[in-house]
């Protein structure tokens, strides 16, 4: 039977220490000059200080400690190198993301970063063991491979995490609740006698949502310091440490499909939300041939936001899915008899995020003025079938003989309404009133 109170007590003590740290944090921030200043890529629209991810490294550092003094839990550090690789590998991938807030590394310095610290994590053991594969069964993995997953499993959790956070308390919120719900599920297989009393992924995703915990107060909207790059990959390796050591070790199954299959999909879903907004991302970028230092406006926070959400509440629809894709993980584990729906919740949920996010939507309605479709002929306004009108004149950016389709905006060279440069031809830039850009 695991010590369930102690791992409320040390998610309790890294929250803690990390609110408690994070005012000294903000003010050494901004004495140093270690501040995030806005510009044309970033939401904020003031210098705000990071320093959050100091907290985070710190709250996660003194909660280690407490449990590894902690009797009831000397079977996770008792005769085990995983406590000190997860360690040393938050420490190599805050320093990356450290260097990076400061300096902006190129993309290959901060992989090379990001598989340094999955190199570390493997030579001391916290790696996955075997997975299950669907037709195929359970499959070890060999030395060869096991080190390449590893590095890329860190790589994805670490980009996903650190692209998802674009928004005030975004990435916090979500990976507070992942790391809530990923520790109830190694806990829940612990108590089932499903992973041993030795493994560390529940305390380390414990942990994670106690750091996230104690630092959203001051990161919610607005936020008042961020956790740059360091906090963000350091949010990443905790969770993927802690999915590989419960996801990549189970080798009982309870005879269910679900249960089967629940290794694999774990990550998938209680992380969905950061994975699938990195997987778009990847595609997006590569089919237009742009790097991921780019601005990229089709993340799915900035889609909400373009829907007509506002900041706080494209947040909270976002934690909103990250809740509802990691209750599929748990309530199989206290309520067998949803198994038989996890496969219809799936589609379900697969359909409702496509008809959601898809771009074909992102076009706002909430503008009862009916668009203009300007042309050259002279000739005067009618009305269309989808209730748009044809008006005379010369098209957007001075071209006649097309047709101009958008909502109307200001007359050419006046301010647009959020207070921004007017687009050319007149035609307001839909995020210049919200300063929409990644931060």
């Amino acid at each position: 039977m695991p010590p369930l109170a102690w791992y409320g007590i040390i998610l309790g003590i890294a929250a803690a220490v990390t609110a408690a740290s994070t005012i000294p944090a903000r003010r050494m921030s901004l004495r140093v000059g270690y501040v995030a200043v806005p510009d044309d890529r970033k939401v904020h629209e003031k210098t705000t200080p990071y320093g959050g991810g100091a907290a985070m490294l710190l709250g996660f550092l003194v909660a280690v400690t407490v449990a590894a003094l902690v009797p009831q839990l000397h079977d996770v550090f008792a005769n085990s190198s995983e406590p000190l690789g997860v360690v040393l590998a938050c420490a190599a991938i805050f320093a990356v993301g450290l260097i990076d807030d400061i300096r902006d590394m190129s993309a290959p310095a901060k992989m090379a970063g990001q598989v340094l610290a999955a190199s570390i994590l493997y030579f001391l053991g916290v790696t996955m063991y075997w997975v299950k594969i669907p037709l195929a069964g359970l499959i070890a993995l060999t030395p060869g491979v096991t080190p390449l997953i590893t590095a890329l499993w860190v790589i994805a959790l670490t980009n996903a995490i650190n692209l998802i956070d674009g928004l005030d308390g975004l990435a916090a919120g979500i990976v507070a609740i992942a790391g809530g719900s990923l520790s109830v599920y190694g806990l829940r297989l612990m108590e089932l006698g499903v992973l041993p009393l030795s493994n560390i992924g529940p305390l380390i995703a414990a942990i994670a949502c106690g750091v996230c915990l104690g630092f959203l107060p001051f990161n919610f909207h607005p936020a008042r310091v961020f956790m740059g790059d360091a906090g963000a990959l350091l949010l990443g390796l905790m969770m993927s440490a802690s999915t590989m050591v419960i996801g990549g070790r189970i080798l009982v199954t309870s005879g269910s499909t679900y249960f089967f299959f629940a290794p694999l999909f774990i990550p998938v879903f209680i992380l969905g939300v950061p994975l699938l907004d990195a997987a778009f991302a990847f595609v997006r970028r590569t089919a237009r041939g742009t790097g991921f230092h780019t601005r990229d406006l089709g993340h799915i926070h900035y889609r909400l936001l373009s829907l007509g959400h506002g900041h706080r509440r494209s947040v909270l629809i976002l934690w909103a899915w990250t809740a509802v894709l990691s209750g599929f993980v748990l309530f199989p584990l206290f309520i067998p008899r949803v198994n038989a729906f996890i496969p219809f919740g799936a589609a379900v949920l697969g359909v409702g995020l496509y008809t959601l996010f898809h771009p074909g939507l992102r076009r706002r309605d909430r503008d009862p003025t009916p668009v203009v479709v300007a042309s050259s002929n002279g000739a005067p306004p009618r009305p269309q079938a989808d209730g748009t009108r044809l008006a005379p004149g010369p098209l957007a950016g001075g071209e006649d003989g097309g047709l101009l389709l958008g909502s109307p905006g200001p007359p050419r060279g006046s301010a647009s309404p959020g207070g921004g440069s007017p687009a050319p031809g007149g035609v307001p830039d839909r995020f210049a009133d919200r300063g929409d850009e990644m931060r």
